[in-house]
């Protein structure tokens, strides 16, 4: 069994991203305007998908199967898929795919089979939202090198993994990606 901590850790060793065009306008325009007003702050939003994880019987076999059958690249965590921002091509942007272990504790309290990691802007004005709303958050936000991670659980009980990105540079690009 793999803590959430550990796991986040490796997929974000295999996550590298930047926002969208639209938060790079937006940050790019809120910069600008900061040097005249002060620091803006970003809206509190999901702006990517960030990961889509699932049960699987043998993770392994799985990994192998979908290797060989529709050529994902893959490593022991599953597969990295590549892509780049049409608007900055230099940006690039990752999803994770994994499968887990069926019955993995990864996923709770959900039951369900599968958890989406979506990736936003502004966690801790986000979760101050979520909160408000009445949203079950299941942890406190975790800091690390390379993000920000909380957990809560939407309306149908699906754990939902929330990743604030740390801007890589993309002279540090992933190898051994799925394109």
């Amino acid at each position: 069994m793999m803590s959430p901590y550990i796991f986040s850790f490796l997929l974000i060793i295999s996550l590298i991203s930047c926002n969208s065009l639209k938060n790079h306008s937006k940050m790019t325009n809120q910069k600008e305007q900061s040097e005249k007003d002060g620091p803006q702050i970003l809206e509190p939003k999901v702006i990517g998908i960030g990961g889509i994880f699932f049960f699987s019987d043998n993770p392994k076999e799985t990994r192998e199967w979908y290797h060989k059958n529709l050529g994902l690249v893959v490593n022991d965590y599953g597969s990295t898929f590549e892509f780049r921002n049409a608007d900055r091509p230099e940006e690039l942007n990752y999803l994770q795919w994994s499968p887990f272990k069926t019955g993995t504790d990864y996923f709770k309290p959900s039951t369900k089979e599968f958890m989406v990691n979506y990736r936003v802007q502004n966690i801790e004005g986000l979760v101050s939202k979520l909160k408000e709303n009445g949203i079950k958050i299941l942890d406190d936000i975790a800091t690390y090198d390379y993000g920000k991670f909380v957990h809560i659980l939407d309306a149908d009980g699906n754990k939902i993994e929330l990743w604030e990105p740390v801007v890589k540079d993309p002279a540090n690009a992933l190898k051994n990606t799925t394109k």
